[in-house]
């Protein structure tokens, strides 16, 4: 298993995954879209090590991509060539402006990553949790009643790396098959941003509807 994780993004989301992977035992490069040295004192609360997209990039095959939307097709595509790629973007129309293909259900976000990335294995994981909940929802030394999350990726061997992961840092999970499956746990499913057990995750990827959306923020209750 590779002890090695870059996560490109410094915001809520990617410093609590840095934290949680590191308190698990792996090595974490952060990096951010300016200079690296502004996370300086997140990488010393943290302990994690920091650098710029590039360095972040080649220093491990596992890298985390935790930003807004709208920006992933600033995502470098020969530098993540043959990396695995968690995905664990949500689509926010009001943040990042109206997508026709995302909104009339035609795609899911993470093929567009996938159309980007063509030359990654993109695991879409991690995006139906909200970073309030990792460092409490995850148990990796207690594997009884865990939360579970859901994941979906096109790449088995990939994704078969990243079961591992999940299981390491502390979740249970569903493969939900592949990327075109991904709208099961998307913003405003049943399955997203709800802490569940396996069983409640099963149903509520069975009860999603691809056209039908709960009511914005409904899951941060």
């Amino acid at each position: 298993m590779l002890k090695k994780i870059g996560i490109i993004g410094a915001g809520f989301v990617g410093q609590a995954w840095a934290k949680l992977f590191i308190q698990t035992g792996y090595q974490v490069m952060l990096c951010n879209s300016r200079d690296k040295n502004t996370l300086f004192s997140v990488a010393s609360s943290l302990g994690c090590e920091i650098g710029n997209q590039e360095e972040t990039i080649d220093f491990s095959e596992i890298i985390l991509v935790a930003i807004p939307f709208v920006n992933y097709q600033q995502l470098p595509t020969d530098l993540l060539s043959n990396k695995i790629v968690l995905d664990t973007m949500n689509y926010y129309p009001d943040r990042d402006g109206h997508m026709e293909q995302l909104d009339s259900y035609q795609i899911t976000t993470s093929e567009l990553v996938a159309q980007h990335l063509c030359k990654s294995k993109i695991v879409k994981v991690f995006n139906a949790i909200l970073a309030r909940d990792i460092l409490k929802d995850a148990k990796p030394n207690d594997k009884t009643n865990r939360r579970a999350l859901p994941i979906a990726g096109n790449d088995d061997l990939a994704k078969q790396t990243v079961y591992e992961l999940i299981n390491q840092v502390g979740f249970d999970y569903i493969d939900v098959g592949e990327l075109s499956e991904s709208w099961r746990f998307e913003r405003a499913k049943p399955a997203y941003c709800v802490p569940l057990n396996l069983e409640q995750l099963q149903q509520a990827l069975s009860k999603a509807d691809k056209k039908l959306e709960l009511p914005h923020n409904s899951w941060k209750l």
